[in-house]
């Protein structure tokens, strides 16, 4: 197989890396890629949401395969335009692609499928934002209701900070929606599709403020960890049985059978699990250490769902133990980061992936927020935790910064045993108010 990834992320590096391990991938391409990517792969300079040139470099490659990384190309059409030159594309429509290109149409969906969620009011202007702030109280959940680069959400006891979040949508032509708030940890759950079946992953969780503790500015995601060992044993057949599944149904019942991943942001509520976001592409920085989990085949899975037909892959398969990433983040990230800072870190190590990284003279340096997403895997997470963290300190990124309590709790529990009385860590939705929305 050839196989091209369209991104420059370090979504996209675990991405071309999980399907350059496939057996049966012969070459991989990305585009536009990264330093990172460019020591496995050939990287390609390509606007990935330009229709026409995707389509162009997919025939002259004649890949077999193409996946789309960011949600922006999918929202524009980029797999609809590559199916309709008969070439397979991990992605789904521009249409199925609403499910994150706006909340107001994913709630509409979940409302058809009674697939459980926030309730919420859908909001054109201040008053009426105003009038739902009134109906469901504080803490406050204001959500742009277009695409935000992971950072379109507030949660906030101050309401003059929600109203101003809803004024600065509107003033860029986008509704809101406004939710009541779910307490509970949050967790995240992919979901592989080919249109009428998932292969669901296991779970993960990602930290979205900027500094420890779950203090400061949400962020795209400044670290993650799988597996969870405080999460509900069920959890996964659950979510399968009462939120993917029901999905899948409604947008094949809409016309727009769903096919690609389906990344289900949840609430673990006294409730059950509530969805709070649903997003259509692999989350950022989940998939890093979820990926580097996987033993299956992913190229030749994201294949099948392709063509609309998983029904020969019994599962996906994880090696044991667990995986943590933490995000090196550049100065001034998330409102301003700098770019052009010096960067130390290997190109061609599997557990440093490049997030925002370009080559200026003989080195590297920043071209992000996001910088590196670094792994470490153990036995257990506090293992994970201390091999990350170790490789932490071989890595500089001039003036930048991490946060060093990624999955921490988590570690502690699961050292002293704690998941036995049924115990989940307190994620920062539940702690300090962030609303996972996702990266």
């Amino acid at each position: 197989m050839t196989v091209l990834v369209l991104g420059s992320g370090g979504r996209e590096h675990a991405l071309a890396l999980a399907c350059h391990r496939d057996p049966e991938v012969a070459a991989v391409h990305v585009a536009p890629g990264n330093p990172g990517t460019a020591s496995f792969a050939t990287n390609h300079p390509l606007d990935p949401c330009d229709c026409d040139a995707v389509v162009s470099l997919a025939r002259g490659l004649e890949a077999d395969l193409v996946v789309v990384g960011p949600e922006a190309p999918l929202v524009a059409g980029v797999a609809d335009a590559l199916r309709e030159s008969g070439i397979d594309c991990f992605g789904p429509s521009a249409e199925a692609a609403q499910l994150e290109g706006s909340k107001a149409f994913a709630k509409e969906v979940m409302a058809a499928a009674r697939v459980p969620t926030a309730a919420s009011r859908s909001c054109d202007d201040a008053n009426s934002v105003s009038a739902a702030l009134d109906e469901f109280g504080p803490p406050y959940v204001v959500k742009d209701d277009g695409l935000a680069g992971g950072k379109g959400v507030v949660v906030t006891h101050d309401r003059a900070e929600a109203l101003a979040h809803a004024k600065r949508c509107f003033e860029s032509d986008h509704r809101v929606v406004v939710e009541e708030y779910l307490d509970g940890p949050e967790v995240s759950l992919f979901a592989i599709c080919d249109g009428t079946r998932a292969l669901p992953m296991q779970p993960a969780q990602d930290f979205k403020r900027v500094g420890n503790g779950g203090v400061g500015p949400n962020t795209g995601g400044m670290g993650a960890y799988t597996p969870l060992p405080w999460a509900p044993d069920d959890l996964v057949e659950t979510v399968s049985t009462t939120i993917i599944s029901p999905t899948l149904r409604a947008m094949a019942d809409r016309g727009t059978p769903f096919v690609g991943l389906l990344y289900v942001g949840l609430a673990l509520t006294s409730a059950g699990p509530k969805v709070v976001e649903f997003n259509v592409r692999f989350g950022d920085p989940e998939t890093e250490p979820l990926l580097s989990m996987v033993e299956s085949p992913m190229a030749q899975i994201m294949a099948a769902a392709a063509r609309g037909d998983l029904s020969g892959v019994d599962g996906l398969r994880f090696r044991c133990g667990a995986a943590v990433g933490v995000v090196m983040a550049s100065e001034g990230y998330p409102a301003c980061p700098a770019k052009g800072r010096r960067v130390v870190a290997p190109v061609d190590d599997e557990d440093v992936l490049h997030a925002g990284t370009r080559i200026e003279g003989d080195g590297l340096v920043t071209s992000g927020g996001r910088v590196l997403v670094v792994l470490g895997h153990g036995e257990t997470l506090a293992g994970a935790r201390a091999d990350a963290y170790r490789r932490i300190d071989q890595l500089e990124v001039s003036d930048g910064f991490h946060r060093t309590d990624i999955a921490r709790h988590a570690a502690e529990l699961e050292a002293v045993d704690e998941m036995a009385d049924g115990r989940a860590p307190q994620s920062e939705n539940s702690t300090n108010l962030t609303d996972g929305e996702s990266s």
